[in-house]
């Protein structure tokens, strides 16, 4: 089949491309690089002509409130030229839990864009995904000084970017579910914890306090963000992935 990466280029997208050609299928990146512009539909036509699947990977440059605008934008383009196109599948990647933190311009905004999409008139598959454990390190610098670092106890349940690919080329090939399919590490952690695991293998002598106000964890509620009966588990473990 022929597959239009969208955000192809990104952490994600290449690693979908590369899985997806190495299966014998034709993944074609885009990216403002190769011409594509979400927001003015600039090159959207061209990209997705002849492709049987669409597989969107773009995300915001912002998580604040400028975010849901993007995603309304970029979304209502795309959807109208996959359906111009033909295209027969349309996937996109959202966060586990993301409908049940409305107190998140950001997860306002990933939610809209699954509603754009489950009313847009293509077949579609959502693919939820917990939080990357590429992106813990980020989200420790968000309320980190010279020698401490502040986070809740929001349980986060880490999965490698590896395994998020494989799944969303996993169910870009396959049928559309019209549906979602939530996918996450094998362990749970409060995300305080998982900040003394992180600084503690890399010889990071900063210490972890317990804060529940600080960062955007700290609008997270019990364990919304983690996945629920029927979901898939990934294998690969933070420690393993940290060493």
């Amino acid at each position: 089949m022929k597959f239009a990466i969208i955000g192809g280029t990104g952490l994600i997208g290449s690693q979908v491309v590369r899985n997806l050609n190495e299966a014998g299928h034709e993944a074609v990146p885009h990216s403002p690089s190769t011409g594509v512009d979400l927001l003015t539909g600039q090159g959207l036509d061209a990209a997705l002509d002849g492709a049987d699947v669409v597989v969107n990977l773009t995300n915001s440059p912002t998580f604040d409130e400028s975010s849901p605008a993007f995603f309304r934008t970029s979304m209502e383009n795309l959807v109208a030229a996959a359906k111009k196109a033909g295209t027969g599948h349309f996937v996109i990647l959202s966060i586990v839990g993301v409908d049940q933190v409305p107190e998140l311009d950001y997860y306002q905004a990933k939610t809209l864009q699954e509603d754009i999409l489950k009313g847009g008139g293509v077949p579609y598959s959502i693919v939820r995904a917990t939080q990357f454990m590429e992106f813990v390190d980020a989200v420790l610098s968000w309320t980190a000084d010279e020698n401490t670092v502040r986070l809740p106890s929001t349980p986060i349940q880490p999965i490698a970017a590896a395994d998020v690919a494989a799944a969303v080329s996993e169910v870009a090939a396959g049928k559309p579910l019209n549906g979602t399919l939530d996918v996450g590490g094998p362990d749970v952690y409060p995300l305080a914890d998982l900040g003394r695991i992180t600084l503690s293998t890399k010889g990071d002598p900063r210490s972890v306090t317990t804060d529940e106000t600080a960062g955007m964890f700290s609008a997270v509620k019990g364990d919304v963000l983690t996945t629920k009966d029927g979901a898939r588990l990934a294998t690969t473990r933070y420690l393993d992935w940290l060493k």
